[in-house]
């Protein structure tokens, strides 16, 4: 088994831009990226790939392989599905509640797919131990999708529900939840840029 996470650092996240600057943000992913490359190393995963449009922040990469690919996001994946000969796990890169554990127990599915989404219909984790017989298609409702997609080949899947798996770190407000549940440099680096508030029954950020 091998894993690959699609990484594009150049201008990203631009959803948190209302309280992150573009450089804040681009480190605030690599710091994101590393973490879930010290979660796949600790689940055991031996063979780690980062697949991305360009070197940009990876020149001195060294606890993952670079595999560079301009193709949008679908092609790259699909292109490197083609050519697995063992089973592949696709994990995004702003994940950084997600532990070892999960991967593990994804990993572990009697099924042929395990889909993990995310918030607002998205897909955070695919596991897929025939990658040559299945085709990815992100953005939108993809979780909905890889289901049908699964279903649509002949293979059978499983649901892997958890919260800190499906949270992926889009918007200012999940930066609370990274405060609330999360460890590591990821937390850290925002931890020292903002402090929780709770207003009205709700929680929310606010900047030091």
């Amino acid at each position: 088994m091998k894993a690959v996470i699609p990484y594009k650092k150049s201008s990203a996240k631009s959803r948190l831009s209302p309280v992150l600057t573009r450089e804040e943000r681009e480190e605030f992913v690599e710091l994101m990226l590393n973490q879930v490359i010290d979660t796949l190393k600790e689940a055991g995963v031996g063979t780690i790939d980062i697949l991305s449009p360009s070197i940009y922040g990876l020149e001195n990469m060294t606890k993952a392989n670079v595999l560079l690919d301009k193709n949008d996001l679908n092609e790259a994946l699909n292109g490197y599905l083609e050519q697995a000969e063992e089973p592949v796990i696709i994990v995004m890169a702003d994940l950084p509640l997600l532990s070892s554990k999960h991967i593990i127990e994804i990993v572990s599915t009697k099924k042929d797919v395990c889909i993990v989404p995310g918030k607002g219909g998205g897909t955070n984790t695919l596991f897929i131990k025939n990658p040559s017989n299945y085709r990815v298609r992100y953005y939108g409702s993809s979780f909905l999708t890889h289901c049908s997609i699964a279903a649509d080949s002949g293979q059978n899947f499983e649901i892997y529900d958890s919260f800190f798996a499906g949270t992926d770190i889009d918007e200012p407000e999940d930066l609370v939840e990274l405060l609330i549940h999360g460890k590591g440099p990821a937390k850290d680096y925002i931890n020292r840029k903002f402090k929780l508030e709770v207003s009205r029954g709700r929680v929310g950020l606010i900047t030091l």
